[in-house]
C-alpha cells in the first residue's frame, strides 16, 4: 500500500562508506557482507537514539531524527564502536563511514525520504573525514553545549547544488568522556523532583592559570564536592555528573533543572607563583539570586584550609544547620605535602582515560607514596588504578590486579579509616574475592562516612545483588543514579542485571540497552541483553544480539567468566543457573 507523503522539518543524517569500490574489488562477496553488517549495526544505533533509518542506497544510508543532539550522539557512538570492530578484523576489508548531518524540510513516503535536507547532509558527509562527523552550522546551534562534544569550525563551505556557502563543523567526542545516553539528550524528559533536603551541585571551577594548571582547578573542585558530600544535611550531586559541564557555557537554571538541584556552586582558581586565588559563589537556581560569594587569596601551601573553609561556609549557608564542624573537618586526614597533593591530583585527573594516561596516573601515585609513605589517598589511587586496569583488561591477569588492588586499598584504610573512598575500594575488592561479610562492613562504613557518594551506593547495590537480594540492589542503584544523573555506564548494566535476577525482564531491557548504546563494544551488557530477551521469548532478537557478540568476539561463550563483572554472584547456584539458562536459550555457545 502506498504511503501518503508527509512533508516536515527534520534532522537528516547521510552516511557513506569510504572507498567502497576498492573494498569490492578486493573481495566482492565479503565486501558486500561487511557493508551490510556495518549498516545493520549503524541502523540499530540510530534506533537506540530515537532515529529512523529510512533506507540504504548501495553504499550509503539515510536516517531521520527529531533532535540534532540524538543524531550527533548516534553518529559518534557508532564511529567509536566501528573503529573497535574493524580493528578486530584480520583482513583489510574494513568499512569506514563518513557522516553528514543537516536540518531541512523533507518529504517522507514509502520509507523513502527526499528533499534539500537529505542533499545537504550528503554534501556535508563528503566534507567529513573518514570515520568523522560533519554538521551544518544551523545544526551546531541546536545542540546543547553542555554535551561532551568538541567542535572544529571548517568555515564556509561551497557545496554543489547550493547557491549560498554553508557553515560547517567537524564534531568529535571530548577526550575522556562517553557519548551521552539517548535519555540524557531528550529535552522533553520529565523534570527531576527536588530532594527533601537542600540539594547542591558544584560545577567545575574555571582554570585561570593556564592549561598546565587545569588538573589543579579540577582537583580543588573534586575535593570540595567530597567535603560537601559528607554533610548529611545536604544532597550533593556526584563529581562526574557535575563535570559534564566542564568548559561549557551554560545557564545556572539549566544546570539545576538537568541535575534536579536547588543550589549551584561555581568558581575559579588562579595560580601564580607561590600564591593561589579561589573565587566561589553560591546561586539559588530557583530565583537566580547569588546567596553568597567570596574570594580567597592565599599562599599556595594554604590550599587545604581554603577548601575546608569553602566547604563549611557553603554547607552552613545552604543547610542552615551546620555550625561547628571541627570534628567533621578533621575526620579525613589532609595531605600536608604540597608536592604529594599535586601528584595525587594529577593521577586522579587521568586514571580512567587511555591506557597510556592510566599508566601515567599510576606513576604519579607511586611517586607520591615514595615521597610520603603515609599518604592514604595515594594508596587509594593505586587501588583504583588496579580496579580500572581490571575492568579494561590492562593488567597481567585478574588475580594480579585483585591481589595488588586489595593490598593497596587495605593500606589506605589502615592509614586513614575515615576516608570513604578507601573504604569503598577495600569493600569492592573484598566483594570481588567473595569475602562478602568483610566487604559488607567496609561498604557500610563508606556509605556512613559519605552518604552522598554515588559510587559507594552503586557498589553497595552490586554487593546486595551478590548476596541474593536483587530488589534491595535495585533500590541502591536507583539512589546512586539520582545522586549522579550523568552516571558511569557500569551503574546501568548492574541495574539491568539486578532486574534480571529479580525476573523483572521488561525493566532490565532499558538500562541494558542504554549501556550498550553508550559502550557498544562492551561484551557483558550485550550478553545480559541477550539473556533477558531470551527469557522474554524474544528469541529472534536475542539471537541477533548473540550474532553481533560472536562477530566481535568469536571465542565468546556462556562459560567465559569476568571476575570484575560477576564477582561473588557467580558463586550463588540459583543465580548462576538462571544466568546460564538465559544465555543458552539465546544461543550463545557453551
Amino acid at each position: 500500500m502506498t504511503q501518503t507523503p508527509v512533508r516536515k522539518l527534520a534532522v537528516l543524517l547521510h552516511a557513506d562508506v569510504v572507498g567502497s569500490t576498492a573494498l569490492v574489488q578486493q573481495n566482492e562477496s565479503l565486501a558486500h557482507e561487511r557493508l551490510q553488517d556495518t549498516f545493520r549495526r549503524f541502523s540499530a544505533t540510530i534506533s537506540n537514539h530515537g532515529g529512523i533509518a529510512h533506507e540504504i542506497r548501495g553504499d550509503a544510508l539515510v536516517a531521520e531524527f527529531a533532535r540534532a543532539s540524538d543524531a550527533v550522539s548516534a553518529s559518534l557512538s557508532f564511529q567509536a564502536a566501528n573503529t573497535i570492530h574493524n580493528e578486530q578484523l584480520s583482513d583489510d576489508i574494513r568499512p569506514v563511514l563518513r557522516v553528514g548531518i543537516a536540518m531541512g524540510e523533507v518529504v517522507v513516503a514509502d520509507n523513502t525520504v527526499t528533499g534539500d535536507g537529505v542533499v545537504l547532509a550528503q554534501r556535508l558527509e563528503q566534507v567529513a573525514k573518514p570515520g568523522g562527523v560533519c554538521i551544518q552550522g544551523a545544526t551546531y546551534e541546536t545542540v546543547p553545549k553542555r554535551l561532551p562534544f568538541d567542535y572544529e569550525s571548517l568555515g564556509e563551505q561551497t557545496l554543489k547544488g547550493f547557491d549560498e556557502p554553508v557553515r560547517a563543523y567537524d564534531v568529535s567526542l571530548t577526550a575522556g568522556q562517553v557519548v551521552p545516553s539517548p535519555e540524557l539528550n531528550a529535552r522533553e524528559k520529565p523534570p527531576l523532583e527536588l530532594p527533601d533536603k537542600p540539594s547542591i551541585a558544584v560545577l567545575p571551577f574555571a582554570n585561570s592559570g593556564g592549561p598546565e594548571h587545569e588538573y589543579f582547578s579540577d582537583g580543588v573542585t573534586e575535593d570540595i564536592i567530597t567535603e560537601l558530600s559528607r554533610f548529611r544535611e545536604l544532597f550533593v550531586i556526584a563529581r562526574n555528573s557535575s563535570f559534564t559541564y566542564k568548559s561549557k557555557s551554560v545557564k545556572t537554571q539549566e544546570v539545576a533543572a538537568d541535575l534536579g538541584v536547588r543550589y549551584v556552586v561555581e568558581g575559579s582558581v588562579r595560580t601564580a607563583g607561590k600564591r593561589v586565588r579561589v573565587t566561589v559563589q553560591l546561586v539559588d537556581a530557583a530565583t537566580g539570586h547569588h546567596i553568597w560569594a567570596e574570594r580567597y587569596d592565599r599562599e599556595l601551601t594554604d590550599i587545604f584550609l581554603i577548601q575546608d573553609e569553602i566547604a563549611q561556609t557553603v554547607a552552613s549557608t545552604v543547610a542552615g544547620r551546620v555550625q561547628s564542624n571541627v570534628q567533621d573537618s578533621a575526620a579525613r586526614k589532609r595531605i600536608e605535602d604540597l608536592d604529594v597533593y599535586d601528584l595525587v591530583l594529577r593521577g586522579q585527573g587521568i586514571i580512567e582515560d587511555t591506557h597510556e594516561k592510566h599508566l601515567q596516573a599510576r606513576q604519579a601515585y607511586e611517586k607520591a607514596v615514595e615521597i610520603d609513605p603515609k599518604c592514604a589517598r595515594a594508596y587509594a589511587g593505586l587501588a583504583m588504578s588496579n580496579l580500572v586496569g581490571l575492568a579494561n583488561h590492562w593488567e597481567k591477569s585478574d588475580q594480579f590486579a585483585l591481589k595488588h588492588g586489595l593490598d593497596f586499598a587495605a593500606k589506605a584504610v589502615a592509614l586513614d579509616h575515615n576516608d570513604s573512598r578507601s573504604q569503598f575500594l577495600l569493600g569492592y575488592f573484598l566483594q570481588l574475592l567473595g569475602r562478602l561479610d568483610e566487604a559488607n562492613n567496609h561498604l557500610e562504613r563508606a556509605v556512613s562516612l559519605n552518604p552522598n557518594d554515588a559510587d559507594s551506593l552503586a557498589c553497595m547495590g552490586t554487593h546486595l545483588h551478590s548476596r541474593g537480594h536483587p530488589e534491595d540492589a535495585i533500590n541502591c542503584h536507583l539512589k546512586a543514579i539520582r545522586l549522579n544523573p550523568y552516571h558511569p555506564v557500569w551503574y546501568l548494566w548492574h541495574l539491568g542485571l539486578a532486574h534480571y535476577s529479580a525476573r523483572q525482564y521488561d525493566k532490565a531491557l532499558e538500562p541494558l540497552q542504554e549501556a550498550i548504546s553508550r559502550h557498544p563494544a562492551f561484551l557483558f551488557p550485550r550478553k545480559a541483553l541477550a539473556a533477558t530477551l531470551a527469557q522474554l521469548d524474544r528469541l529472534e532478537e536475542a539471537r541477533m544480539v548473540v550474532e553481533g557478540i560472536l562477530a566481535d568476539q568469536p571465542d565468546a561463550s556462556i562459560n567465559q567468566g569476568d571476575v570484575y563483572v560477576l564477582g561473588a554472584a557467580a558463586n550463588l547456584q540459583d543465580w548462576s543457573d538462571h544466568w546460564l539458562q538465559g544465555l543458552r536459550k539465546a544461543g550463545l555457545p557453551e
